[in-house]
């Protein structure tokens, strides 16, 4: 076990305190009252819905679509994106089965390795804890690389329930062309000559993970967040929720991000902030807690060759425009996410020039 006086290292399973059905919350969760969750701002221009099919067969509404919502927003929600709904109900459904398992089934897949319980990013249990007082989210997360294939760690994919994996499998390849499909756009909306420079990018030796959250009912949501504000340090995310909670930053003003069934919400991450040169934002969101429903939600994260190094693509480096970005090795800048996450930080401010 950790030493005693490293015991606020390993942060409670939120499910279990929900469980409990205490009005109070315990301090740790606590947010400071200058962060404390508000209702989101309702927006005049709401976020764009984009039809993946009439934008891949070329109409210019639907680019005209996404440039606006990547330039505004940083995100968009996708319809006629390829991915059957039984699939979504499917990878939904594993997701909640896997939560209701009983905690110590749960916990043959934690993320505390060894007998000092230190940290990894795979696994089952919560982020990274730097300090006795950092502020944690209310939420309960499972980390899977799920590719490439090569670096599954398969003793912490569950058995249970018996259909996850294959799910899971499924779920992951559509996303996947879903993602290519995607970052071929991005890279028209910044003008880049190669249609596929983003996409490509995303080679054989990229990594691929999966979280799976689980968000419980909270007893007083005003106090608590389920996720920190933050930007994702990857390429571009894909998610599936079940409701809403999520909220992106526009202008200083929070946004909430709706769910409608069938439809994917997916966000640029800060490579692509670096590689644009700043010409498109990762955008700063955070999820609020409800003390009415469980939020469930699975986050596709598409990342780059760990070995890989990053910087702003060289033509979108002008005398008008100079390099705002330093270069930075992939790996490294993944292990500096998880810190600025715990520190209430963005990584991507460390890299700009």
């Amino acid at each position: 076990m950790a030493d005693d006086d490293q015991q606020w290292k390993i942060p409670p399973n939120v499910q279990e305190l929900a469980a409990a059905g205490r009005d109070e919350l315990p301090s740790r969760y606590v947010v400071p009252d200058h962060d404390r969750p508000t209702s989101g701002v309702a927006s005049d221009d709401p976020i764009p819905v984009v039809d993946l099919s009439r934008l891949y067969s070329g109409a210019a509404d639907e680019a005209a679509k996404l440039r606006s919502a990547l330039q505004n927003w940083g995100l968009f929600l996708a319809v006629g994106h390829g991915i059957e709904s039984a699939l979504l109900d499917e990878m939904m459904a594993v997701t909640r089965e896997f939560f209701k398992l009983p905690l110590e089934e749960k916990q043959k897949y934690t993320n505390l390795a060894g007998s000092k319980k230190e940290y990894q990013l795979e696994g089952y249990g919560g982020d990274m804890v730097l300090s006795e007082t950092q502020v944690l989210d209310w939420c309960d997360r499972f980390y899977l690389v799920v590719e490439p294939e090569s670096r599954r760690l398969l003793d912490l994919w569950p058995t249970q329930p018996p259909s996850f994996r294959d799910v899971l499998q499924r779920y992951a390849a559509q996303c996947r062309e879903l993602a290519d499909g995607v970052l071929r756009e991005v890279s028209k909306v910044v003008g880049l000559r190669e249609e596929r420079y983003l996409a490509d990018m995303v080679d054989e030796k990229a990594v691929t993970y999966v979280r799976l959250n689980l968000y419980p009912r909270c007893p007083r949501p005003d106090k608590v967040l389920g996720f920190k504000p933050h930007s994702d340090g990857n390429m571009l995310t894909v998610l599936l929720a079940n409701t809403v909670g999520l909220q992106v930053l526009r202008d200083g003003e929070w946004y909430d991000v709706p769910v409608v069934p069938g439809t994917l919400v997916v966000n640029l991450g800060d490579t692509v902030e670096v590689v644009s040169n700043g010409l498109l934002k990762s955008p700063i969101h955070k999820v609020v807690a409800n003390s009415e429903r469980e939020r469930v939600s699975v986050g596709a994260f598409y990342t780059l060759d760990p070995e890989r190094e990053v910087e702003p693509a060289p033509e979108l480096v002008t005398e008008d425009r100079p390099k705002r970005y330093e270069k930075m090795k992939t790996s490294d800048y993944i292990r500096e996410l998880q810190k600025s996450l715990a520190r209430g930080e963005r990584a991507v401010d460390r890299v700009k020039i």
